[in-house]
């Protein structure tokens, strides 16, 4: 086991295979970012490479794809199903510690062989393994690495490091574009000085902003461009520096433009007598999403470690009576003064008035929106659970016909395919899962959460999720005879496993792509880690809230 002592390396590194990981990068993705012109480390890189399409998992969504990728198994196995995870009806952020599956880096050090991981999402906190790794998304600013204080030395180094930018409402749209850039180079240029440092066989390095940017500027296609170019230059000095034996690219799910309906589920299941709203306390807000795109903290002055502001106060009592947010914000909207109000009012203070889904009372609902997927409200399993535990499968057949049925106010189906979580998962964490899975149509339909009063919407310009990713694999180690016409998101593990010589864990659920050598299976111990949780932080929400994740 590694102690942190420096692997020196001469002009370049004993790499064997590097793994970088295109957050949302896809054919669609980019082909428009090489008609720019902008990409031409990728766009040579690509086009020597064996590539396919990489279907992801259900649900294609950062904090559940990306521990899918570097384990190799399913939510199920690893237990990671979105961006929350939940305790009755609270909920906190998904870190590390809900990742019970050996990654990638961790199976390498049973066979001696080290790992440098930046920036790859729910990597914190880290575990112990020969190397170094400086952790991504979901992590919170300045997070604990591995080795101990090697982020004082990488900025000792590079200078500046941050996981994210500065607070949204601090930057400008320029200023958000170069933080993008900036973000990164720092990305590349940590994983250089910890490349020659530690000369490892493994290479892992994420680029989180090529998402990002779609999220906060969809149809930008400049803006997209810009952040692409920057993340070209990154790989062509990394590869440059390391010169890795095999090159394997992959991202987490692919990005498009949706054109469908907003399908607000709880709406829905509502008009369908299996959710219970409330006014005034708990639930989920309608306006909060809003708000929280007009750049407000759940922290604004007008409330204090005291308790709730008279306007919370106020709004809430007139909630109770019928007078809540969505009936305020409709009567705001049509004399032209929401914008006004959105600029003086906290979010807080919204959600105080809001209509929302009281979720002891409720017998099914969507509790997070990235899940893909809605719970039941089962007795002796929730703290106030409404359906008997004996009668579950029941009224989980009735919920999963109701919503096969939904279709959209021009008749189309809402949904390709509504299953119970066992028709996609396996595993010791299935009970973790929501009991429903759902597949919007075409994935062009933007499900929410949210409670409106109305299950339907007209979409706004949005860019999302779409199944559909991207693999690529080049050098010494592919066998370009061989045919790749599609993967899966679990094969990229074992994949990347038979580039280096290793077995591949009995475990996984994918398998080795055609492309590489085969390597034998074998048990490996299982995971054990003891790390402790991270304290959800009010920056990593706002992070999460702002790209829409957290409603």
């Amino acid at each position: 086991m590694n102690d942190g002592t420096d692997h020196t390396s001469g002009d370049s590194t004993g790499m064997q295979t590097l793994l970088l990981g295109l957050d949302a990068a896809c054919d669609s993705v980019l082909e428009s970012v090489f008609d720019r012109g902008v990409a031409p480390t990728l766009e040579s890189l690509l086009s020597e490479a064996e590539t396919a399409p990489l279907t992801s998992q259900l649900p294609p969504w950062t904090p559940s794809a990306w521990p899918s990728m570097y384990t190799g198994v399913n939510p199920g196995k690893h237990g990671s199903f979105g961006f929350l995870t939940f305790d009755g009806y609270d909920y906190d952020v998904v870190d590390a510690t809900e990742v019970r599956e050996l990654a990638l880096w961790e199976l390498l050090d049973e066979h001696d062989k080290s790992s440098v991981v930046v920036n790859v999402p729910v990597t914190h906190p880290p575990g112990e393994f020969d190397g170094a790794l400086i952790p991504g998304y979901v992590a919170p600013e300045d997070p604990p690495c591995h080795p101990e204080g090697i982020l004082d030395d990488v900025e000792d180094e590079i200078g500046d490091y941050r996981v994210y930018a500065p607070p949204h409402d601090e930057l400008t749209d320029d200023e958000r574009e170069q933080w993008y850039r900036r973000l990164t180079h720092m990305r590349g240029e940590a994983f250089r000085y910890l490349a020659d440092r530690f000369d490892p066989e493994f290479g892992f390095l994420q680029f989180q902003q090529i998402d990002t940017v779609f999220h906060e500027y969809p149809g930008d296609w400049d803006t997209a461009a810009s952040v692409y170019e920057a993340v070209d230059e990154e790989v062509r000095k990394t590869l440059e520096a390391c010169d890795p034996d095999t090159v394997v690219v992959a991202s987490d799910h692919g990005m498009g433009e949706y054109t469908g309906v907003e399908f607000r589920v709880n709406d829905y299941l509502a008009d369908h007598g299996f959710v219970t709203s409330t006014a005034g306390e708990g639930g989920m807000p309608s306006w909060s999403t809003i708000a929280r795109n007009r750049h407000f903290n759940g922290d604004d002055e007008e409330t204090t470690d005291d308790g709730p502001d008279l306007l919370q106060r106020g709004l809430s009592l007139a909630a109770k009576v019928g007078l809540t947010s969505q009936r305020i914000g409709a009567v705001l909207e049509a004399a032209g003064l929401k914008e006004f109000v959105l600029d003086r009012v906290s979010v807080d203070a919204v959600r105080a008035a809001s209509e929302q889904v009281d979720f002891p009372a409720s017998t099914a609902f969507m509790r997070s929106r990235v899940e893909c997927g809605v719970r039941l409200n089962v007795d002796g399993r929730e703290p106030n659970g409404v359906v008997p535990a004996a009668e579950r499968e029941r009224v989980r057949d009735e919920v999963i016909e109701s919503l096969r049925a939904a279709t959209t106010p021009t008749g189309d189906p809402v949904f390709e395919e509504v299953a119970p979580r066992e028709a996609y998962f396996d595993g010791p964490y299935v009970e973790e899962a929501a009991d429903i899975l759902v597949v919007p149509t075409a994935w062009d339909h933007y499900l929410s959460a949210q409670y409106h009063e109305e299950p339907f919407a007209d979409p706004s310009p949005c860019f999302n999720h779409k199944r559909d990713g991207i693999v690529a694999l080049a050098g010494d180690a592919v066998d370009r005879s061989a045919t790749l016409d599609r993967a899966h998101l679990y094969d990229v593990a074992p994949t990347v496993l038979a580039t280096l010589g290793v077995p591949v864990s009995d475990r996984m659920d994918g398998e080795r792509l055609p492309l590489v050598p085969d390597v034998p299976e074998r048990e490996y111990p299982e995971y054990d880690g003891e790390q402790d949780g991270m304290d959800t932080t009010d920056a990593v929400e706002d992070q999460l809230s702002h790209l829409g994740y957290i409603e």
